[in-house]
């Protein structure tokens, strides 16, 4: 599921996606029964950094007020926010980016390490019922399967301090890492895939756009 311009849907229909992103199911109550379905999905959001939509921009003066940029973000909550595994900061691309004669690595071959990524995640979780990829792993399970050497650990803690993140954030850096560590093909989630997968958190810590 795609939402676009994220923070203009009403905030109670965006509340509601919290529970089928935290547990693959929705629950409808009334006043004599409750049901629940099934609702395992992904969700891809894209929002603007502001109203105006030039916070952050290089070249571009945002005109919005602090307080009219704190009122546009808070419209998506940090337990949403907590639920959404990758944020990435998109910043505007100059010309001299869009016509540099630079080889990049082809869709194929990305495609390929995705593949073969999912590929060790099945045979990691053929034992497990109802658990197919990293994602989907309980606290017990990234126990066992995200593993960190010190460094890392001194690493995670300093993020977790310094951007005040949730306990639930700590879990998706650790299954992200895991992922990352995955697509190289490494069986240790090293330093590397950890600093990656804790870049991914900086849209839900306190205060990020200032």
């Amino acid at each position: 599921m795609f939402l676009d311009e994220l923070p203009e849907f009403k905030k109670n229909v965006l509340e509601v996606l919290r529970q089928p992103l935290e547990d693959s199911r929705v629950t409808v109550s009334r006043s004599k029964l409750s049901l629940e379905f099934p609702a395992n999905f992904m969700l891809a959001a894209a929002m603007n950094p502001c109203p105006c939509g030039y916070y952050n921009h290089p070249d571009k003066e945002c005109v919005c007020s602090p307080g009219a940029i704190h009122k546009y973000l808070n419209k998506i909550s940090g337990p949403l926010m907590d639920r959404i595994d990758l944020h990435v900061e998109v910043v505007p691309v100059s010309y001299d980016e869009l016509t540099m004669n630079k080889t990049t690595e082809k869709s194929e071959k990305i495609r390929d390490r995705v593949i073969k990524a999912r590929e060790i995640q099945k045979i990691r979780f053929k034992d497990f019922k109802n658990i197919y990829n990293n994602a989907q792993m309980s606290s017990r399970l990234i126990k066992e399967y995200c593993k960190i050497k010190p460094a890392g650990n001194n690493l995670l803690k300093t993020a977790m301090d310094k951007l005040n993140l949730s306990a639930r954030a700590y879990d998706r850096i650790l299954k992200v890492s895991r992922t990352i560590a995955d697509i190289d093909n490494e069986n240790d989630i090293k330093i590397e895939h950890l600093a990656e997968a804790i870049h991914y958190r900086s849209l839900d810590r306190e205060n990020w756009a200032g």
